[in-house]
């Protein structure tokens, strides 16, 4: 069996294997064994937890994983790696593959039923996830796993510039405000475009998200408050007073005089509000004037 965490190796199972990366599922292969191990410990630096990876590729951070794990559940999507994983994976035993769109599947149903295991609470998903379905997978994993501990995630350098952007940036938005509901964000590490096969465009950044128990901030009715964010950042030019007023079909004195009163200048726009106070907005103006309208 070949080794897979170097350029030499990656090429052996492409070679024998005619694989062939294809760039609409992001298939860039991590050629540097320090960063597969760094980002396997990053991920569970204990081994009494479960593990889900997303996209492992030709197997390179599973092997990491599955030596530092309870076990591993890897879920690719491309049927055309089994070959290749089948062999680089051999001789594990606490590995599980499954071919599959983690966006199309019920991801804690198929661990508890890869481990036969009812209580799978505090397992940790480890992911290098590519750039045209990373917003759908954090919140996939945030909105609709409630066992998971943590995600560690591998994504474009840009990309976790957004999550991790500060209010007044450009790059803060819906994507940052809805991770930062759910999540404690942390950046680990970067990755430097070089250390993959084939070379991709830009760099990487790691970053761990760690689910809130509670959520960050309580609000009275969630689909009215993310359907504020959502039409906030698709005019983030307006102001928040002429946001609201579109949104609620309320007059402009009106809506002027409730933000006033919880503190918030009509004139803001939305990259340069909190979390704290676009909750503010969504319970003062349903609760006040039209509940569950929106």
């Amino acid at each position: 069996m070949k080794r897979i965490d170097s350029l030499s190796g990656i090429r052996y199972y492409m070679d024998k294997y005619g694989i062939h990366p294809r760039k609409k599922w992001g298939q860039n292969f991590l050629v540097d064994g320090n960063i597969l191990r760094k980002i396997a410990h990053l991920c569970n630096p204990g081994c009494e937890k479960l593990l889900v990876e997303i996209g492992p590729g030709l197997g390179g951070l599973t092997r990491e994983l599955t030596g530092i794990s309870k076990g591993v559940l890897a879920i690719e999507i491309d049927f055309g790696l089994r070959e290749a994983l089948a062999e680089s994976l051999q001789g594990l035993n606490n590995i599980h593959l499954l071919f599959a769109d983690i966006l199309q599947i019920e991801l804690e149903e198929e661990l508890r039923k890869a481990f036969g295991e009812e209580d799978i609470s505090g397992y940790k998903v480890c992911a290098n996830i590519p750039y045209n379905i990373t917003t759908p997978i954090i919140f996939k994993l945030l909105e609709t796993c409630p066992q998971m501990e943590s995600a560690t995630l591998m994504m474009q350098k840009e990309v976790a510039g957004r999550i991790l952007a500060s209010p007044g940036s450009k790059e803060y938005g819906l994507l940052t405000l809805t991770t930062a509901y759910y999540a404690e964000v942390e950046y680990l590490m970067p990755v430097s475009r070089n250390c993959f096969y084939p070379r991709p465009e830009v760099d990487s950044s790691v970053i761990q998200l760690r689910p809130i128990k509670g959520k960050r901030v309580q609000v009275k009715d969630l689909s009215n408050f993310k359907k504020l964010l959502r039409v906030s950042f698709q005019k983030r030019r307006k102001t928040i007073l002429n946001i609201c007023v579109d949104l609620f079909s309320a007059e402009k004195a009106e809506i002027h005089s409730i933000l006033n009163s919880i503190g918030i200048d009509p004139k803001s726009r939305p990259e340069n509000l909190a979390i704290e106070q676009f909750a503010r907005i969504s319970d003062t103006l349903v609760m006040r004037r039209f509940g569950n309208d929106i």
